[in-house]
């Protein structure tokens, strides 16, 4: 790619981020991107009436009456996009490759946030995490998340999620968003992504191209793993062959939403050949809506 295609390639992921960030931040999904946790002042006497959830036990004991803590809720968010950069994001039929869905997805939470006046980080993963860009409010920060995330150039293949949160956690030192833009091509994170969500609010954004929930009829085929390389020839002529992939395909799906359902994570699958800004609108909306709640 030369560099005038790059910067051709960069303006219309900034301009395609801008715009939909523009009708997100206009409607009522802003409230997403607003502090949810509450900052510790000091303690006072209960009263009755008082939330007796904020009983501050230890204090009351040691003046054997009961203190309620002060709150004062935290306006700031810390927004953390974590992006999976596996070598499955390479592939794209339907003339966008999941990468580039990502690089959208992740300039257009980038926006937003920092119109919100909110803090937002990167972290760009393989097996290991590659890239990461600590949190800052300014628009040249989220252009440098742009440039990074479309000219970095992995060092690995596979995915570890289980490994990208455990990071996040480590680098987040209080309540933040974190936004997962991942296809799921791996295994192994359900606890570790449940454990983050118990201190920060986990949304799972799920690149997934049509062509990896039902193949084509090509006749003869060699499908290659792109994360392990592993080649497996199939016969896409026949109907059984096609009817039991898409079955796989679905029950791993099915099992997925089942998990994100029970550990109260949001999820959101994006088809590539659909078009993605108003099913991420309604999605944050939902989720303010149950932050609210």
């Amino acid at each position: 790619m030369t560099h005038a295609d790059f910067i051709q390639r960069l303006r219309r992921v900034e301009v395609r981020a801008r715009l939909v960030s523009q009708e997100l931040m206009s409607g009522q999904c802003d409230s997403v991107f607003k502090g949810r946790g509450m900052d510790f002042v000091d303690v006072r006497e209960y009263v009755p009436g008082d939330d007796v959830r904020r009983i501050d036990w230890n204090v009351s004991a040691r003046f054997r009456k009961p203190f309620i803590k002060r709150l004062v809720e935290e306006r700031e968010l810390t927004v953390l996009i974590v992006v999976d950069l596996s070598a499955s994001g390479h592939f794209g039929t339907t003339g966008q490759t999941k990468r580039e869905v990502a690089a959208e997805l992740a300039g257009t939470l980038a926006l937003s946030a920092i119109r919100n006046n909110d803090r937002v980080g990167m972290a760009l993963f393989t097996r290991t995490v590659e890239h990461y860009l600590p949190p800052r409010k300014t628009r040249q920060h989220a252009q440098r998340m742009l440039r990074d995330l479309l000219t970095h150039v992995p060092r690995g293949s596979g995915t570890d999620i289980a490994h990208a949160m455990r990071f996040a956690q480590r680098v987040l030192h209080r309540p933040s968003l974190i936004f997962l833009i991942t296809d799921l091509h791996d295994t192994g994170h359900e606890a570790v992504l449940s454990a983050a969500n118990q201190r920060h609010d986990v949304l799972v954004l799920q690149t997934v191209d049509p062509r990896e929930r039902a193949l084509p009829d090509v006749g003869m085929a060699l499908l290659q793993d792109a994360e392990t390389g592993e080649v497996l020839e199939v016969d896409t002529a026949d109907p059984g062959v096609r009817a039991a992939y898409e079955q796989t395909i679905a029950t791993q799906q099915a099992e997925r939403e089942q998990f994100f359902r029970k550990a109260r994570i949001g999820h959101l699958p994006l088809l590539l050949d659909r078009p993605w800004a108003n099913p991420l609108r309604s999605f944050l909306a939902r989720h303010a809506r149950r932050r609210v709640a």
